[in-house]
């Protein structure tokens, strides 16, 4: 949530003030998708995880199509922690830099591989306990880092006084792309939803969830977009005055959660290649600390390449978000309900999201390599 905050307001004034209404748009198809989930884990206690869900509708393809998209868009989150991080920071202390055998590194590289340095033994750990206490505060970031640009517009001089476009329709992809991008936790619920005491409360909770990240979201897209129009950045927090104790405030807080969140974002992946490639080598440990390793260089190498934040996290929205979080869930519901054989109010439904998913993913995934490509040249 503290990531996706910092880019609403960005994609507000990718897509106008019409834009917002495709934010409720996918609100609240992915909570009906994430309600899809619990449906399809009802129907078969053995259900313990995502990529279970897509074992029991399409066999082991099914689970190889989840598990790569899960994997995929964690790995592309990590990186697009690693960019926030060297973004803000050389925001933050622009004179920072080195060189290293006479090659000059700039501030958001420098700060990119010293990040990397101070994450790396937070990926050679094997209970993620601690971290996710800290990682839970999520909520608590987010609320801090509104509280803190509101101030910045209010009293620091801002204001609120952009007008903006009522529609533009040549950012319209980018901004789907990523409101998608700030409701991407489906494969998450279902280890979620088997932890819980009471699961009957699930939809409950759920809701309660989903109508709180909304209304911060759209609160900081508006205000953000108020504050500083077409001129917002991909991350709100870079055209805060960084002298300003508010401004401050906002940045570190948006600085501390990604580096607790980055060892919980590459566990998966980390779990996944052990289990296929290391079970069966003597010193296991060895080679896992080299593989969760070279896993941290690889992201670095990624966020060094392509620093382009907005870019990458609509990418990340478009291509995967969209598929694990609107059209998988549909998809396996339709195979394991049964819904697919008799025609009715609920196919036309389902079959309706799956067909706009599979629009905007193409469209959104399409926008984004451009916008990639231009941004390298």
């Amino acid at each position: 949530m503290c990531v996706g905050i910092l880019s609403v307001p960005y994609a507000l004034a990718s897509g106008g003030w019409v834009s917002l209404l495709l934010l409720f748009t996918i609100a609240i198809s992915t909570f009906y998708t994430a309600i899809l989930i619990k449906r399809c884990m009802d129907t078969d206690h053995t259900i313990r995880s995502y990529p279970d869900i897509g074992d029991r509708a399409f066999g082991k393809t099914g689970r190889i199509i989840v598990s790569v998209t899960m994997n995929i868009e964690l790995y592309l989150v990590a990186t697009g922690f690693l960019i926030l991080e060297g973004d803000n920071l050389s925001n933050l202390l622009p004179e920072v830099d080195f060189e290293v055998y006479g090659i000059h590194v700039g501030s958001k590289k420098s700060f990119v591989i010293i990040v990397a340095a101070i994450i790396l033994p937070t990926i050679w750990l094997n209970n993620m306990s601690i971290l996710s206490y800290i990682s839970a505060s999520g909520v608590l970031a987010s609320l801090i880092i509104l509280g803190s640009i509101l101030w910045v517009g209010e009293f620091d001089g801002v204001g609120f006084h952009e007008k903006g476009k009522i529609i533009n329709w040549k950012g319209m992809p980018s901004a789907i792309s990523l409101y998608a991008f700030c409701y991407c936790a489906h494969p998450v619920f279902p280890t979620l939803y088997t932890s819980m005491r009471k699961q009957h409360q699930f939809s409950k909770v759920l809701l309660v969830c989903f109508v709180f990240c909304t209304i911060t979201y759209s609160s900081m897209a508006v205000v953000g977009y108020l504050m500083f129009g077409s001129e917002v950045e991909s991350q709100i927090t870079l055209n805060l005055p960084t002298h300003k104790i508010s401004s401050r405030v906002a940045i570190c807080t948006t600085l501390v959660n990604p580096i607790a969140k980055y060892a919980l974002m590459v566990t998966p992946i980390v779990n996944t290649i052990e289990e296929k490639f290391l079970s069966s080598f003597y010193n296991t440990r060895k080679l896992s600390l080299l593989m969760r390793t070279a896993l941290v260089i690889s992201t670095v190498v990624v966020a060094i390449a392509l620093p382009f934040f907005g870019s990458l996290m609509s990418l990340v929205g478009a291509f995967l978000s969209v598929t694990a979080s609107i059209i998988l869930p549909s998809l396996c519901y339709l195979k394991i309900s049964g819904t697919y054989r008799r025609f009715g109010l609920e196919l036309v439904l389902v079959g309706f999201i799956v067909f706009v998913g599979i629009l905007v993913a193409v469209v959104g995934t399409y926008t984004s390599l451009v916008d990639i490509a231009r941004d390298i040249s």
